[in-house]
């Protein structure tokens, strides 16, 4: 909440651009209090707001959370869960904290994220993606396409880009 932070911030959001937060749990309040500050900033929560999963502790973090989703410019990323969780964790450990990110933020704010090679100290990229395909196996054909694609795209501006015409402002 330092001024000079926000002021960093309202460029980021000036310039149309998302910004990442890479939080530990305990963090997740204070970004919401910047998400209520700054309305017109597009926020992605990386990993989750990296829950305790290996704990199997549910608070604060879950209310950390719920908090965070009720500001309708942040997203998150459904990433990184593993790595937080015990060594041979499987998706019984993940579901409570996946379920609860995909419910509290719904698909259309929750975007797959790989979080490699991070995640190779748990599973390779394709375990990650089964173990997810798994976790959001109660989704519709299409929530499960947004939440693997098609929210990001929209949420980071990514698609087609159209070609330059004569009528655009060249670089100069």
């Amino acid at each position: 909440m330092r001024p000079e932070v926000l002021r960093g911030l309202t460029a980021v959001a000036d310039a149309g651009l998302v910004y990442d937060l890479l939080v530990r749990s305990d963090q997740v309040p204070m970004c919401e209090r910047v998400a209520r500050r700054l309305p017109g900033l597009r926020l992605v929560l990386d990993h989750g707001g990296k829950p305790p999963i290996a704990s199997g502790l549910l608070d604060p973090w879950r209310e950390h959370v719920t908090g965070l989703a009720h500001c309708q410019n942040v997203a998150v990323k459904l990433s990184g869960l593993l790595t937080e969780a015990a060594p041979g964790a499987d998706a019984t450990a993940l579901r409570p904290y996946s379920d609860h990110l995909v419910g509290a933020f719904g698909p259309d704010r929750t975007m797959f994220g790989s979080d490699w090679p991070v995640s190779t100290l748990r599973a390779g990229y394709a375990r990650v993606a089964q173990l997810t395909t798994e976790l959001l196996g109660g989704l519709s054909s299409g929530e499960r396409a947004a939440v693997f694609g098609a929210t990001a795209a929209a949420w980071y501006g990514l698609g087609p880009r159209r070609r330059s015409t004569s009528t655009d402002q060249q670089c100069g």
